[in-house]
């Protein structure tokens, strides 16, 4: 069966529902996109497609966000340990294509976008027949239906997100992050080496990542770093860098002190048992109830150190998702409310200009907050895992397909794809594949590298001084073509390509 054109097919809306602007009508500027409001717990909408694409965004920063065929198998994390660290586990569907904030389907010419503007963790699904969308508490949200070409829609929906929450504009500048060469080992050792060498590379920013702390919990500097943390910032403002540091505020495992001294600040499920908010380190975490005031007063006492004590003004904040998991708060707020809530108390608490990366965030509940989200899992120096199959695992591949189809959000809040790769050594990616993950940087305007300079050959420094160095001009030519400059990039051998188990 053929599809039916998109602009002869009928919706019905079924809720509540009151528009703001009456009936359809054209944004003002002539964007060709058609436009209505909805007012309502639940919303549902029939498509008419019988064949065509979704498009689906993952919770947070690590799950997995594109394009699949409506026919196919949802786009999902199939495994429910790794779902409860890498998407939402309350919603998950094996059988429907299910969605965070926004959802839109496609017969190739034109597009229908059902976003949610306002509302209290908005969950989306779609079939071959029907849009449906609803809020978690079941009251009601403020809905936008757009339909017009794939990128017009698209474009709408982040404009009106910009408008409604505000865009934090600030460059991330070049970064040198410890994690993907030194990963827990760091220490004021490899730092007192390595970072003399960057300026001259053309980096403005060192960012200690995770290896520093006593526990994950407890925020103090461990014996690699006996000098302490402000010690370690001010050598890096010394050779004329901003310092940045790795911290996971929400989140404690189970022997930390913190835990141990304060179980009363611990989320907890409706039996009184503390809530397993994911897990990593070969255990599970923690997280805390940050409607209570003692631990909202830790959350800020914590970040506040790290910012006006220590120096750092670069913060990259890690299991931001932690705070928004089910739980038995205090106060009755949504939970995605809830940590909204939290990353606000962070701002508040550092000031305007500390810049603010979310990695498992929420992409939309940051807005405003965070100037930047990670858009995908963690990157790592190999394509594929043999041994996995996850779309949320640590992998190249997984970087670039979430990175290539979030790249919508540019404009809207910073977006990071993680770090690229210019070193031979501990490296079994390809050179194209390098070129798509620094390609995808370029276009996502965040520039991160994690290879130390000793392990970069003499023949590949030109090609890592050119890569910080420049900010050429991009254009969008296709879902998966861009233009870069004087090249033309095309990304659909490595979403379509290689032996990953969701094809589109």
């Amino acid at each position: 069966m053929s599809a039916v054109p998109l602009a002869t097919v009928p919706m019905r809306v079924e809720g509540t529902v009151h528009a703001e602007r009456p009936g359809w009508a054209s944004p003002p500027g002539g964007t060709g996109v058609t436009e209505t409001y909805l007012a309502a717990s639940r919303v549902s909408v029939l498509h008419g497609l019988a064949e065509g694409d979704v498009y689906r965004n993952g919770q947070n920063s690590w799950s997995p966000t594109g394009w699949r065929g409506l026919a196919q198998a949802p786009l999902r994390v199939a495994d429910p340990r790794r779902r409860q660290t890498a998407d939402d586990t309350g919603w998950d569907d094996p059988l429907r294509h299910h969605s965070s904030w926004l959802i839109s389907v496609t017969d190739g010419s034109a597009a229908y976008l059902l976003g949610c503007l306002e509302g209290d963790t908005p969950r989306l699904h779609a079939d071959r027949d029907v849009l449906a969308a609803w809020t978690e508490t079941g009251r009601p949200a403020t809905w936008v239906l757009l339909s017009g070409a794939e990128d017009a829609v698209f474009t709408r929906y982040r404009d009106l997100l910009a408008d409604r929450y505000g865009v934090l504009d600030q460059d991330p500048g070049t970064v040198w992050s410890s994690w993907y060469s030194l990963y827990e080992t760091v220490s004021r050792a490899d730092l007192d080496k390595i970072v003399p060498q960057l300026p001259e590379l053309g980096f403005d920013t060192v960012q200690i990542d995770d290896g520093w702390e006593q526990m994950v919990g407890d925020w103090t500097p461990n014996e690699k770093f006996a000098a302490g943390m402000k010690d370690a910032a001010a050598m890096i403002t010394d050779h004329g860098m901003r310092p940045g540091l790795w911290v996971a505020p929400f989140i404690a495992l189970p022997g930390s002190r913190v835990v141990r001294r304060n179980p009363q600040m611990l989320l907890r499920d409706a039996d009184g048992a503390p809530v397993r908010a994911g897990s990593n380190w070969g255990s599970h975490y923690h997280t805390f109830d940050f409607t209570r005031p003692d631990a909202r007063e830790m959350l800020v006492e914590t970040v506040s150190r790290v910012v006006h004590d220590w120096g750092f003004t670069y913060l990259k904040l890690d299991f931001v998702n932690a705070g928004a998991v089910a739980g038995v708060r205090a106060e009755d707020v949504d939970r995605e409310a809830a940590y909204r809530s939290a990353i606000q108390a962070v701002r508040d608490a550092v000031g305007p200009d500390v810049y603010l990366l979310g990695s498992g965030a929420p992409v939309f509940p940051s807005l405003g907050v965070l100037n930047a989200v990670r858009t995908g899992p963690d990157v790592a120096p190999m394509w594929d895992n043999y041994a996995s199959d996850d779309p949320s695992d640590a992998m190249a591949r997984n970087a670039v397909f979430n990175g290539v189809n979030r790249l919508w959000l540019r404009g809207l809040i910073g977006i990071d794809p993680d770090v690229v790769y210019f070193r031979r050594r501990r490296n079994l990616l390809s050179d194209e594949q390098m070129g798509w993950l620094r390609d995808c940087a370029l276009l996502s305007a965040f520039r991160a590298v994690s290879d130390p300079p000793e392990w970069i050959e003499p023949a590949d420094l030109p090609a890592l001084r050119e890569f910080l160095a420049g900010a050429p001009a991009t254009e969008r030519v296709g879902r998966y073509r861009y233009r870069i400059g004087s090249r033309l990039v095309d990304f659909a051998p490595a979403i379509d390509g290689g032996s990953a188990p969701y094809p589109i």
